[in-house]
């Protein structure tokens, strides 16, 4: 038996709990038959189906190499995916592999109830340098302390129609916030739009609140402080909810849309700009009325108001994204999970799964080889420029904070009008749960 202090964030609570497990341990050895790897995964509702074969072609090629079944679970949203961190780690049963968000990690981290990376753990899955350095960059707080292994990079851009912007007299996409709203506006007329926006979505709000705040310079947390409540973060909300209120060059109906709507409406042909996707979309993209109409570009790294970055601005062109996996330290099966973690960043299975899915290898030489591929020119250089979200327990609760500012205001965003009143008071108590959050977190 052994006792492990841990603290755990899900949600808006910080739990501090005495984890008692007993064993623990790797399973004996690398046979696995007749046992059962519990992997838990983000459900993909881009390409459902396709991802429900790619999960049996896994377990299937698992089985063959080790003898033991692959059982899938899938969390849906951000919340979900920290519930069940929650209560595995209280309960010290649950899931051997976790696939989380890499914004998910530090929070991970902070409960200890995850595998810290030995060299020998490394060497398992065929060493450190296997990796692309930069997808490294969110595994921990120092090269010593890692805990998520880097399986897949999404960094963020945004998607234009070639043909609708030379037609309204565009010669190269926006650079600046201003400018694209000035841009979109030209787009916008009849049953044609400026932008796709997923004001829906359970993951992309916060994101584009995070960019324009760091642009200019707001890191959102300094040190013990979180900073929400700063004329930056209210600047970028009103930005963001105002595309569709005051500037009109958003579809009313992105009201309700999630990220794989707002990709379907702009692959009908009528958008000018598709903000905030991934290579993920390349594949519906080219399955639609724009094939051979669109490329990839970075989204703006200049804050709105601004025509250049401040003094203390970052170059954010996206946050560090994708997935890192986990192994549960409670698990009995680790040596099963550290053989499912080498097979699903082999090179070849990383580039299958970036040809189905769109997500780019973690796999350094699987990246190489991506490296002719023009149409990811504007990814490649987005995640070059990609800045990482804050290594903090509590940047969870903080993401959340940011979203539920989203989420209240879609009434209002139906309705066509919202105050800045109104969003600084939404901001006012994701400020309060920030910083609560970050006085508990260790």
């Amino acid at each position: 038996m052994r006792t492990q202090k841990i603290m755990a964030v899900a949600g808006a609570t910080v739990l501090a709990a005495a984890l008692a497990a007993c064993g623990g341990g790797d399973g004996g050895g690398s046979g696995g038959g007749g046992k059962t790897l519990d992997v838990l995964i983000g459900a993909n509702t881009q390409y459902p189906e396709q991802f429900a074969a790619w999960q049996k072609t896994i377990s299937d090629k698992f089985k063959a190499q080790t003898g033991a079944t692959v059982k899938f679970e899938q969390f849906a949203t951000a919340n979900d995916e920290l519930t069940k961190i929650q209560t595995s780690v209280v309960s010290g049963t649950g899931p051997d592999v976790y696939a989380v968000g890499t914004t998910q990690t530090p929070t991970a981290y902070s409960t200890g109830a995850f595998v810290k990376m030995s060299a020998d753990d490394w060497t398992k899955i065929g060493g450190k340098d296997t990796f692309n350095p930069a997808t490294l960059g969110i595994s921990g707080p120092d090269d010593n302390n890692q805990v998520g292994i880097p399986w897949v990079s999404r960094p963020f851009v945004m998607a234009y129609n070639t043909d609708l912007l030379k037609a309204a007299g565009i010669d190269k996409p926006a650079t600046t916030w201003d400018e694209l709203t000035q841009q979109a506006k030209k787009l916008t007329h009849g049953d044609q739009y400026g932008m796709a926006i997923a004001y829906k979505d359970n993951y992309d709000p916060w994101k584009f609140v995070w960019g324009m705040s760091v642009q200019a310079g707001n890191p959102l947390v300094d040190g013990k402080t979180a900073k929400l409540q700063d004329p930056t973060v209210s600047k970028a909300y009103q930005t963001y909810f105002g595309w569709m209120t005051t500037d009109k060059v958003v579809d009313p109906a992105a009201v309700g849309w999630t990220n794989p709507q707002a990709v379907a409406a702009f692959a009908k042909g009528k958008t000018g700009y598709l903000l905030l996707t991934t290579a993920t979309s390349a594949n519906s993209l080219n399955q639609g009325a724009v094939k051979g109409k669109w490329a990839y570009t970075l989204l703006p790294t200049v804050p709105p108001g601004a025509t250049s970055r401040p003094a203390g601005g970052v170059e954010a062109a996206s946050i560090l994204s994708g997935d890192n996996l986990l192994v549960a330290d409670y698990s009995k099966n680790k040596d099963l999970a550290f053989q499912y973690v080498k097979l699903v960043t082999d090179p070849d299975v990383q580039l299958d799964y970036y040809k189905q899915f769109g997500s780019l290898p973690a796999n350094a030489s699987a990246l190489q080889s991506l490296a002719s591929d023009p149409t990811l020119a504007a990814v490649t250089e987005a995640a070059k420029k990609s800045v990482a979200t804050p290594f903090t327990g509590a940047w969870s609760d903080i993401q959340l904070a940011l979203t539920n500012v989203a989420v209240q205001s879609l009434p209002d965003l139906a309705k066509g009008s919202l105050s800045p009143a109104q969003i600084d008071a939404r901001i006012a108590t994701a400020q309060k749960t920030a910083q609560s959050s970050l006085d508990r977190a260790k």
